[in-house]
């Protein structure tokens, strides 16, 4: 019994490592085609959309689709935000104020937690959250000071946008989690990718003249950042507890930042890599003593 719960642990750590993976080359990945001059909404709807293609044919090979409308409407109307609200602020505070910049704004995401946690249901936080709050706040203030992972002055939208991704970040946990006494992962994703596809279509400005660099990007973006990524996020919560997930989760700025600095010479400031510094190590802290 043991040997077989040690297993799928092991399991659920090896999918988290291979989500965080997947999803650190969203940076690198989607500054490609809007270098070419791709808008980052089309950016983050061609993202979408391949990845809800993926979603669906997974979902009707594992002939799940079975569920009441109100389900599936909920599901969808939570993709709105959890998807395409997300992943169109997730590309513009790339394009602002660079992909490195961006993944440690999303990752305040636990702060978001801790706070709607004291507001909505009266969590009061220790003294040790309270702590790393103030430091994570410190250095988010620091990060965004130092002008991002971009060369020039900081990008005010940039920083808003970064700071919006960790409050839709933030809201996946709870969600994800609770419909998976339902459904399955690819069920649930399906859906809320359909309703963050139709969101972005009706705002973003579409097209198909691409180059084909462009659309191995949005491929990539689609299939392995989204798809895969989110899948094997899915498949490391019904394994292991959810902190332990989003604990070994902090691998994707790290992972993120190699990539940016390697292949689009991304790179802080020493006050940006102290600040950077600062928020990672809080928001874990944070992450674990909610556990």
């Amino acid at each position: 019994m043991c040997a077989a719960v040690s297993f799928r642990a092991l399991q659920g750590y090896g999918f988290i490592v291979a989500a965080a993976v997947c999803w650190s080359l969203i940076g690198v990945v989607g500054r490609l085609p809007m270098s070419m001059g791709t808008s980052p909404l089309e950016t983050a709807f061609w993202r979408t959309a391949f990845g809800c293609c993926c979603f669906m044919l997974h979902a009707l090979r594992c002939g799940g689709w079975r569920m009441p409308w109100r389900h599936a409407l909920c599901l969808a109307g939570f993709g709105v935000w959890g998807v395409g609200v997300f992943f169109g602020l997730t590309q513009y505070a790339v394009a602002l104020s660079g992909g490195a910049m961006t993944v440690v704004l999303l990752y305040t995401a636990p702060v978001w937690v801790a706070l709607f946690s004291f507001l909505f249901f009266h969590e009061r936080p220790d003294r040790r959250t309270l702590a790393a709050m103030g430091v994570a706040l410190a250095g988010t203030a620091l990060l965004c000071g130092s002008g991002g992972s971009l060369s020039g002055a900081p990008s005010p939208t940039g920083i808003v946008c970064g700071l919006a991704t960790g409050l839709c970040y933030a809201t996946h946990y709870p969600f994800c989690r609770w419909w998976q006494q339902r459904y399955d992962t690819a069920v649930i994703y399906a859906w809320m990718f359909l309703g963050g596809t139709l969101a972005l279509g009706l705002f973003a400005p579409i097209g198909l003249a691409h180059r084909a660099t462009d659309w191995g990007a949005f491929l990539v973006l689609g299939v392995v950042c989204c798809y895969a990524g989110y899948y094997c996020y899915g498949q490391s919560l019904l394994r292991i507890p959810l902190v332990r997930a989003a604990a070994v989760g902090y691998l994707e700025p790290l992972l993120s930042t190699l990539w940016l600095a390697l292949f689009w010479n991304e790179a802080f400031t020493p006050a940006g890599w102290c600040g950077g510094a600062l928020v990672i190590g809080a928001v874990l802290t944070i992450t674990l003593r909610r556990s």
